[in-house]
């Protein structure tokens, strides 16, 4: 008996069919799920010399400037200070001679149609370093999901807090908090952590130990006020939104997310349609 095989051309016609069954179905998977947006921060206000290493160049923070946020270092000289937003709408002030090292800042596309401005837009992963200088932390409501953790030569910080300051020294890290909670683990030791509580500071030595925790002194809390009211001023001045390809706000809902943009406000409460981005981010 004599058994036929299948021709060269029934072959090509079948993988034909296959590969364009195959980019079919993969075209719609993509084209139903959103895309998460570029984290970016903006930054508000300047005085004296500071920096930001975006990986590729180190640039002069110019006021009014937004940068894609993930994986640069920003740094302040001697006698200057500023201060800046992230896109999840977190507030911070820097001290000087301060340097802050954004290992991970990553956003899911921003909630459609939401009507809280001062509630975080959508779920983030903030992960930081600060080896050196203080900052002032001024947040959003965050949205179940979200993280903010950050780390300095002797500590780890988990915040959930919506005003606190961080310090971090060759002495070791002090840790104050105004408004929320933040937990703090000082060595393996401190496998839960200790929750610090508004009112309080946590101090964790360079050399190890145990974590120190008291109430803020009142000759204390004037000057971290000042650090945190900045950062919380800062926020109120802009607000985050994103644009399709083709430049025109998403309202929070679109399936083509594409790029955060920073929106200067007239004032705390009235936004102001005004986009503002800077060379860095063309």
């Amino acid at each position: 008996m004599i058994i036929k095989q299948p021709s060269k051309s029934l072959f090509a016609v079948v993988l034909t069919i296959t590969t364009l069954a195959f980019v079919v179905s993969t075209s719609l998977n993509a084209a139903g799920q959103k895309k998460n947006p570029t984290s970016k921060l903006f930054v508000v206000d300047t005085e004296g010399t500071s920096e930001i290493n975006t990986g590729e160049k180190i640039l002069e923070l110019d006021k009014s400037s937004v940068y894609t946020a993930q994986g640069t270092v920003v740094e302040t000289k001697a006698d200057s200070t500023n201060a800046m937003v992230f896109s999840n709408g977190t507030g911070i002030h820097f001290d000087p001679d301060t340097r802050l090292e954004i290992k991970k800042f990553v956003q899911e596309p921003f909630t459609p149609n939401r009507s809280d401005m001062d509630l975080e837009p959508s779920i983030s992963k903030t992960s930081t370093f600060l080896p050196r200088g203080s900052v002032g932390l001024c947040t959003s409501k965050m949205v179940a999901g979200s993280t903010m953790n950050v780390a300095t030569p002797s500590a780890n910080i988990r915040i959930n807090a919506r005003k606190a300051v961080i310090q971090s020294s060759n002495e070791g890290t002090t840790v104050s908090v105004l408004e929320g909670e933040v937990t703090v683990q000082g060595d393996e030791n401190d496998a839960g952590g200790y929750v610090v509580k508004p009112g309080q500071q946590a101090f964790i030595p360079s050399g190890g130990g145990p974590v120190q925790v008291a109430d803020i002194s009142n000759n204390q809390m004037a000057a971290l006020d000042d650090k945190v009211s900045m950062a919380c001023k800062a926020r109120k001045t802009v607000y985050f939104d994103t644009k399709d390809s083709a430049d025109n706000l998403t309202a929070f809902g679109s399936e083509e997310v594409q790029e955060i943009v920073a929106i200067k406000t007239t004032s705390a409460e009235a936004p102001a349609q005004e986009f503002t981005v800077s060379a860095a981010s063309l």
